[in-house]
C-alpha cells in the first residue's frame, strides 16, 4: 500500500510539474505573441541541394579528406545515453556499447551510453513538459528552425556529417554526399513546405453568412521516431515531419548510425530547436519501447526498418489499444522492407539497363531497402545483359569508403556479414543456381562482400522470396512470348514486399501494361531507371503489402499522418425560427 502510495504521488508530482513548466512556457510564448506582426505569411520555395562530385583534386575532395582525418583521431566517439548539447541530464554511470568500424572492425568507431529506464522515463516528461510552447510556437517560427538547420547541415556541418556516415555506416563519399548532405537538407526544406501545403487546406466553400475552418492540431501525446543505420537522413526526416506540425517526438536512432544522429540531433539545437521537443535516447531497443508502450500519452509511431520489427510494434501497441493503456488510438507510420525487382523486356536498351542494375542492387552493398535483389530478364536478351553486367563489373572495387575509387564498401556489422555469406555459401552449392559473378567476400578486416550474381534454373527458388539486404542478386530468365506470364510471377514473388520496381522497355504498350499489371507490386514504380535513388520533392517514397504503410516520405501525406484536425464553424446570421419551412402550414 505505501508503494502504491508512493507511485500514485510520484505521478501527480510529475503532473504538476509538467503543467508547471508548460505555465511558464506560456507566459513567455503569450508575451512574444504580444509583438505586432500581421500577415499571411509564405515559406520559401523549396529546393533540391546540389550535388558536389568529389573529383580527384577537387576543394570538396579535400575537406572531406580533412573531416575524415579529423574524425578518425577523435575515435572512439563517446555518446551520451540522452543526446543534446549537454550531457548532463544522463545517466553517468551507464553501460557503454562500443560500435567497430565496418570497414575496419578491429577499431571502436563510437562508444555510446545505454539509457536506463530512468532515462527513457526523463526523456518523455521533458518533451511532454515542452509540447505546450512549441505546439503554439507560430508556424513561421517553427520552419524558420528547420530552414536554418537545413543551411547548417549543407553548409557548416556537412563534411562532418559524411565523414561519420563514411566510417560509421560504411557509405563511399558519394552514397554519404547524397545522403547526409542532400537527402537531409531536402527532407528539412520540403517538409516545410509540405507543412505549409497543409495548413493552407482550409473550406473553400461557406454556406452565407458562415465560415468553416480547419485547425490543424497536432497528436495530443507524444510521437516514437525509430531510425535505420543506413540512411543519416531519414532520421531526420522521422523527426522533422511530426515535429513541424507541432509534436514532439522521443527518437530512437539505430547503435550502428549512433554518431551521425547524435551529430543531427545538435544540429537542430543549434539552430533553435528548444531542448525538449526532439528527445534523442540510445540503448536497447527492447527496453526503450517497452517505457513508451507502456506511456498514457503515446500517440504515434514513424519507423523505417525491418517487416518483422515493425510487426511486433504494431503487435504490442495493439495489445495496449485493447486493454485501454493509452488516451488515443496510436498511428502506426511505418516503411520496412523490400525484395525489389527489375523486370527487362526484349525491346530494352540491353547496356543501360545492365548500368541501371548495377546500381541499383551494389551500391552501398546492397543495403538500400529500395535496392534490386531480383531480376527477370528476356532469353534472347539474357546472355547479352549478363556479359554487360560482367564487364561493368570489372572496373567496381571493393574496399573501405575512404578510398574514393571503391563503389562497394562493407555490410554493416558482423551479423549481416553473417546471415549474407551463410546465404551465398548455400548458395554456391546449389545445383539449382548458376553462379554467374561473385560469390565470394573477405572478412579479415572489414565485413567485405563481392557483388554477387546467379542464374535461377526454378523460376520458385526461395532467393526471389528472401531479403538478404545486401550484394546479391538473382535472375529468372524467361521466354520472350511469356512476357504476360512473368507480370505474374513478378507480382507474386518477392516474399510478399511491394517497395520498388522497375521496367526497362523501349515498347509503349509494354510498359503500359507493365504499370497497370504490377500496380499493387511496388510503391514506387520506376520506367528504365533504377528502382534506388527516389529525390524528395521528385518522387515520394513508400509501399505496401508487407513493405509499410504507403504513408510516402517526402510527401504532404506523410506530415498529414501526424495531425488531428480540428472543424470549426462559426455562424454570423441570426436564427430566426425555431422552425423550418417545412414544418409551416
Amino acid at each position: 500500500m505505501q508503494n502504491f502510495t508512493a507511485r500514485c504521488a510520484s505521478k501527480i508530482l510529475k503532473r504538476v510539474q509538467r503543467r508547471a513548466a508548460n505555465c511558464n512556457a506560456k507566459v513567455l510564448h503569450d508575451t512574444r505573441r504580444g509583438v505586432a506582426n500581421s500577415g499571411h505569411y509564405a515559406v520559401p520555395k523549396p529546393f533540391n541541394e546540389p550535388n558536389l562530385d568529389y573529383t580527384s583534386g577537387s576543394p570538396e575532395r579535400q575537406k572531406l579528406s580533412t573531416a575524415l582525418n579529423d574524425l578518425r583521431s577523435r575515435m572512439p566517439l563517446q555518446i551520451p545515453a540522452r543526446g543534446g548539447l549537454s550531457t548532463s541530464n544522463s545517466t553517468s554511470n551507464a553501460h557503454r556499447v562500443s560500435m567497430p568500424m565496418p570497414s575496419e572492425y578491429g577499431s571502436v568507431f563510437a562508444q555510446y551510453a545505454d539509457a536506463s529506464e530512468n532515462d527513457v522515463s526523463a526523456a518523455i516528461e521533458s518533451a511532454l513538459s515542452a509540447k505546450s510552447a512549441w505546439q503554439d510556437m507560430p508556424f513561421t517560427d517553427r520552419a524558420a528552425i528547420f530552414l536554418r538547420a537545413a543551411e547548417l547541415v549543407s553548409g557548416k556541418y556537412r563534411y562532418d556529417l559524411i565523414a561519420a556516415t563514411m566510417l560509421g555506416q560504411g557509405k563511399n563519399a558519394w552514397q554519404a554526399e547524397i545522403d547526409a548532405a542532400a537527402e537531409l537538407a531536402d527532407f528539412f526544406r520540403y517538409n516545410v513546405g509540405f507543412a505549409q501545403e497543409i495548413y493552407d487546406k482550409q473550406p473553400a466553400v461557406n454556406s452565407p453568412g458562415h465560415h468553416g475552418r480547419t485547425d490543424w492540431r497536432p497528436l495530443e501525446g507524444f510521437v516514437y521516431a525509430i531510425s535505420p543505420f543506413n540512411f543519416t537522413a531519414i532520421g531526420g526526416n522521422l523527426v522533422s515531419a511530426p515535429a513541424l506540425m507541432g509534436n514532439v517526438v522521443v527518437w530512437k536512432p539505430s547503435p550502428m548510425s549512433v554518431y551521425s544522429s547524435y551529430l543531427v540531433h545538435n544540429i537542430l539545437l543549434e539552430a533553435g530547436l528548444p531542448p525538449g521537443v526532439v528527445q534523442l535516447v540510445n540503448g536497447d531497443a527492447e527496453k526503450i519501447t517497452k517505457a513508451i508502450l507502456e506511456h498514457w500519452e503515446f500517440s504515434a509511431v514513424n519507423f523505417i526498418g525491418s517487416s518483422d520489427v515493425f510487426r511486433s510494434l504494431y503487435g504490442k501497441a495493439a495489445e495496449g489499444v485493447v486493454r485501454k493503456k493509452y488516451r488515443d488510438f496510436p498511428r502506426m507510420v511505418g516503411e520496412t522492407s523490400g525484395k525489389n525487382f527489375h523486370l527487362v523486356h526484349p525491346s530494352a536498351d540491353i547496356e543501360n539497363a545492365a548500368r541501371h542494375t548495377i546500381r541499383a542492387s551494389f551500391e552501398y552493398a546492397g543495403q538500400k531497402c529500395s535496392a534490386c535483389s531480383r531480376i527477370y530478364l528476356p532469353q534472347s536478351q539474357a546472355a547479352r545483359f549478363l556479359d554487360a553486367m560482367k564487364r561493368e563489373l570489372e572496373a567496381v572495387k571493393v574496399g573501405p569508403p575512404e578510398e574514393f575509387e571503391n563503389f562497394l564498401g562493407p555490410v554493416i556489422n558482423q551479423a549481416a556479414f553473417d546471415k549474407i555469406t551463410k546465404a551465398i555459401d548455400l548458395a554456391n552449392q546449389d545445383n539449382q543456381l548458376e553462379r554467374v559473378l561473385g560469390g565470394n567476400y573477405n572478412g579479415s578486416k572489414g565485413y567485405f562482400i563481392d557483388p554477387t550474381i546467379y542464374v535461377s534454373k526454378s523460376p520458385n527458388h526461395i532467393l526471389f522470396e528472401r531479403e538478404l539486404f545486401g550484394p546479391v542478386l538473382v535472375a529468372h530468365v524467361y521466354p520472350d512470348a511469356e512476357f504476360d506470364k512473368v507480370l505474374d510471377m513478378v507480382d507474386r514473388q518477392g516474399g510478399n514486399f511491394a517497395l520498388t520496381g522497375a521496367i526497362f522497355s523501349n515498347d509503349q504498350a509494354a510498359i503500359r501494361k507493365a504499370e497497370n499489371r504490377l500496380r499493387w507490386a511496388a510503391g514506387n514504380f520506376y520506367v528504365n531507371c533504377k528502382t534506388t535513388g527516389a529525390v524528395i520533392g521528385q518522387q515520394s517514397f513508400g509501399g505496401s503489402r508487407s513493405s509499410g504503410t504507403c504513408d510516402k516520405a517526402g510527401s504532404a501525406n506523410l506530415l498529414m499522418r501526424f495531425t488531428a484536425p480540428r472543424t470549426l464553424k462559426e455562424e454570423y446570421n441570426k436564427l430566426d425560427s425555431v422552425m423550418y419551412p417545412s414544418n409551416m402550414r
